[in-house]
């Protein structure tokens, strides 16, 4: 498991080419970081979007029109559908452009396009931290609005999964909360409770999960000695479960703009890996991404 993404860069480098389709291309970060994901053999792609928009962006970067396919699309519905169903019959992974997330996860969630599975598709955010020694993984800050005891139970499985398949052989994962301790009137507590006892039970394969916990005693082993929490985890945690989509965006924005820790995003669960992160994020930002759709394609 790589510790840093100038590792997974080079490990993405040594998996070989992959072909991902950009939904609503028009996005000049984007355009750059495939090209430099193209230089590196990590990614090349199809972009969909406006043509003539797309080829304004080249022409300011430089970048010969011949270098990526275009696929002319006369709207952003058309770009979104048309991308969907190319990564379905034959892509590797899909990229999302500049586009909403709502509009975008509407193509993807499309049962006609042939890309959605029958898992609840949950977002993983991973982050290179500033002062923490390993990458950790945060889900779900991106999708899933209600979140239910089923559907987080789903998405453990879906962070595992992927997790696992980067190469963390016993993912230790911290279900967070503001306490902890269970609260009747606090219903994650209650929820990770049960998630607990399933993770005891095996339910989650190998790993070790733990919750309610706060943050400061997932990432510090004093604070847990000064709470009296007794913890496997603390200190060494590689997953982060956050009670809601807001909690989980807040934190992976805060850990990026006020932290200066690197980030990406994926969505798992479909046919294909998703790449989806923030409209606003950088060129570097979004090469970082195109690796990580790389290694889980």
């Amino acid at each position: 498991m790589f510790k840093k993404f100038s590792e997974m860069l080079d490990i993405a480098k040594g998996r070989g080419m992959k072909r991902c389709a950009v939904a609503c291309a028009e996005d000049t970060p984007t355009i750059e970081a495939l090209y430099n994901a193209k230089k590196e053999n990590i990614a090349t792609g199809i972009l969909f979007g406006q043509k003539a928009n797309i080829h304004k962006i080249l022409d300011s970067l430089k970048i010969p029109k011949d270098e990526f396919e275009i696929a002319d699309c006369d709207n952003e519905k058309e770009a979104i559908t048309k991308a969907v169903v190319e990564v379905a019959q034959k892509g590797d992974f899909l990229m999302k452009g500049q586009v909403t997330t709502s509009n975008f996860l509407k193509g993807v969630l499309d049962e006609h396009s042939g890309l959605r599975g029958e898992r609840l598709l949950s977002h993983v955010a991973l982050v290179e931290p500033s002062l923490y020694h390993k990458i950790l993984f945060i889900s779900d800050g991106g999708i899933n609005i209600e979140l239910d005891l089923k559907r987080k139970i789903d998405i453990v499985r879906n962070v595992v999964n992927l997790v696992t398949s980067l190469g963390v052989e016993q993912p230790k994962i911290a279900l967070l909360s503001a306490i902890e301790r269970v609260d009747l009137h606090m219903q994650e507590t209650l929820d990770w409770a049960v998630l607990t006892r399933m993770g005891e039970q095996g339910e989650f394969g190998n790993v070790i999960i733990e919750g309610p916990l706060a943050l400061d005693v997932a990432f510090s082993p004093y604070a847990a000695k000064v709470k009296k929490v007794r913890s496997q985890i603390s200190g060494e945690v590689d997953i982060l479960i956050v009670p809601s989509i807001a909690t989980g965006n807040i934190l992976g924005k805060g850990l990026q703009y006020l932290g200066g820790a690197k980030i990406c995003g994926i969505i798992i669960g479909a046919k294909r890996p998703v790449v989806m992160l923030s409209r606003a994020d950088n060129k570097d930002t979004k090469l970082f991404s195109l690796a990580l759709g790389n290694l889980a394609s």
